[in-house]
Parts: structure tokens; sequence; C-alpha cells
């Protein structure tokens, strides 16, 4: 039988690769046939990526940048650390922070705590569940300026609910916002309402996900309702609750709608001068956009610090 022989010019192409292994024009047919296939999803991360970088990220840069420079009369200068020296020296500025810290404090207590157990008691109820849910987030869905018209009007000393109702229980009443001892704890109660639907319909989403069976389990060992709570709630919903603590912290050290609303922003004797609104200040009243850029970028490097030490505290006790 004949041999037969490879052509020349085949054993040319082929002798500079191995065996098996595809050559460019496969792999770039290969590559171009991912990317034709998976195109609308690039579409949408190059959406998503133009739009955190134009809302969020260039924000951010421009702030950093501002916070060295100072402009008068149409002319920019940098001017190094003198705006953080400025906002450091301004009288205002402990107070500022010593506000926004009990702000945090206080929704801390009412806020986290209190939309947690309202949670428990939905998810305990058989009858209603949609109903109530809708109830309570409803707040939620209301305008902020019209929830707040409806708190100023309920914190009315003459004729405002709350002190009806402590009338009609011959209660003292209270002068609410107009007084610096209960200002503050006024527009917690206030931002609270407002707000704590979402964190309850969280809550109550990593409730229903609780295993039935480790409740019979503490009923068979005798627990009561709030030795469940500690032993099996808590442990169970750790993670939303970390997280859920974790955003309620930075979101209340943010705050500055409710308290310019409620109180004017300053309120009583400055007890409700907030950071936030200390930048509002600097930027819109004396036309000072680097100092509020300074201010701005105390608040972030505080914020950046407080999640870093959170998320190492958290890795650390997991």
């Amino acid at each position: 039988m004949a041999a037969t022989t490879v052509p020349e010019k085949s054993s040319r192409r082929h002798a500079g690769r191995p065996v098996g292994q595809p050559d460019g024009t496969q792999h770039r047919s290969g590559l171009s046939r991912k990317v034709r296939s998976n195109i609308q999803a690039y579409g949408f991360l190059i959406g998503a990526i133009v739009c955190f970088g134009f809302f969020s990220w260039y924000p951010m840069v421009r702030e950093f940048i501002m916070s060295f420079q100072r402009t008068k009369r149409g002319v920019t200068t940098w001017v190094g650390f003198d705006n953080l020296k400025q906002v450091y020296h301004d009288p205002y500025f402990w107070t500022a922070w010593r506000n926004t810290l009990q702000f945090t404090v206080y929704a801390l207590i009412i806020g986290f705590i209190v939309p947690f157990f309202v949670a428990i008691l939905l998810n305990e109820l058989r009858h209603a569940q949609a109903y109530l849910r809708i109830l309570v987030y409803l707040p939620v869905m209301l305008p902020p300026v019209a929830g707040v018209l409806l708190f100023k009007y309920f914190y009315n000393p003459e004729y405002g609910l709350f002190n009806h109702i402590l009338k009609t229980l011959h209660l003292p009443t209270s002068q609410w916002l107009d007084s610096s001892h209960t200002a503050m704890i006024s527009v917690v109660i206030a931002a609270t309402w407002m707000s704590m639907g979402s964190a309850t319909l969280i809550y109550l989403a990593a409730l229903q996900n609780i295993p039935g069976e480790l409740y019979e389990a503490a009923d068979l060992d005798g627990a009561g309702l709030f030795s469940k709570i500690w032993h099996v709630t808590i442990p169970q919903t750790r993670m939303v609750l970390s997280l859920m603590l974790l955003l309620q912290i930075v979101a209340t050290m943010q705050e500055f709608t409710n308290v310019y609303l409620l109180t004017g922003g300053n309120g009583p004797e400055n007890s409700t001068t907030t950071v936030v609104y200390m930048v509002y200040q600097y930027a819109f009243r004396y036309n000072n956009f680097g100092s509020a850029a300074a201010l701005g970028l105390f608040l972030l490097l505080v914020l950046a610090g407080f999640s870093g030490l959170y998320s190492r505290l958290s890795r650390n006790s997991d």
C-alpha cells in the first residue's frame, strides 16, 4: 500500500502550534461570540458605571478638591488647609457634632428597636397581615413635607394633638419643638414614624426565613417569649440586624430634612443644629462652598472610619 503524504503547506501551517490548542482566529471568533451574547449585560453595566461615576464618584472627588479651594468673585484659589481650620474653629462645630451624635443615639434607641419589635408583632399575627403591612409602610409613601407638616400640627403647644392627649389624661403638657430639652427627641420621633416602614418589612422578611423547628424546640424547653426572642430570633437575624445598624448610623448622621423642616435647622438654643445643616449654612447662606466641602469632608472621614471599624469588628466576631 502506498504511503500517504502530508502536503507541505499544511505541515508548515500546523508546525508552530501544539496539538489541540486553538489558533488565534478561533480564539478571536469565540471572544467575539461571547461579547455579542452578553452585549445587553455590558450595556447595563456601562450604564450603571456612568450613573455612579456622574452622580456619586464625581461629586465626592469634586468635594475633596473644593475643600482645599476658595472662590471669591469668580476667582478660585488654592488655600490648603485653611477651610478645614476655619470650620474646626467655628464656635458651633462641636455643638453640631454633639447634636448629631445625640440624634444618632436617640434614633438607634427608638428608630432601630421599635421597627424590629413591630416586625415581630406582625410576624406573630395570623389575620390581616397584608393590611397591617400596608398600614405600617404607608408613612414611607407620604411625601416628607406632608409628614413634617402633620407632625408640626401634632407638636403645636396650643392646639396640637399630643398636648390634647396629655390634657385629657391630666398630664403636664410640653413645648415639644419650642424647648431645647425636647426638640431633638421630637424630631427623632417624627423621623422614626416616617421611615420605620422600610426597616419593618426588611425585618419581617428575615423573621419569616427562621425555621419553625427552632421555636418548637424552644417551646419544648419551656422558653418564654423574651427568651425565644433573645436565643432564637436575634441570633437568626444577626446579619440583617448588623447591616441595618450600620445603615441606620450612616443615615442618621446625615440627617437634614426633618431637622430643617421641623425646627428651621438651629432649633431653640441651637439644640438641633447638625453637621449637615452647618454644611447647608456654609454653602447656601454664607456662599462659602469651600468651607462647606471641608465640613463635608470631615463627616465623610468620620463615617468612613466608623464603617471600616464596624466591618473589622464584624469580621472578627464571625
